[in-house]
């Protein structure tokens, strides 16, 4: 999943936001649903506005169960 770093204040994680266009199903329009998601940042490399890409891991805390793969020149 690609999404945008929005917080980088703790310790070898990040949080990342996953933006989804969706159609309303009566009314046909789109719609942008958003979803945050604890990534571990293991160098502390990424910072606020990165666009990067998290894929699904074990349980590495009580929050966090993705890494981040790497920036995408999105």
């Amino acid at each position: 999943m690609v999404g945008r770093v929005v917080s980088n204040a703790m310790d070898k994680t990040v949080v990342v936001e996953v933006t989804r266009r969706v159609q309303h199903r009566r009314y046909k329009k789109y719609i942008n649903r958003t979803r945050k998601f604890s990534a571990h940042d293991e160098n502390n490399e990424y910072a606020v506005n990165d666009i990067v890409t998290i894929s699904e891991s074990r349980p590495l805390s009580r929050t966090k169960r993705w890494r981040v793969v790497g920036k995408t020149n999105a």
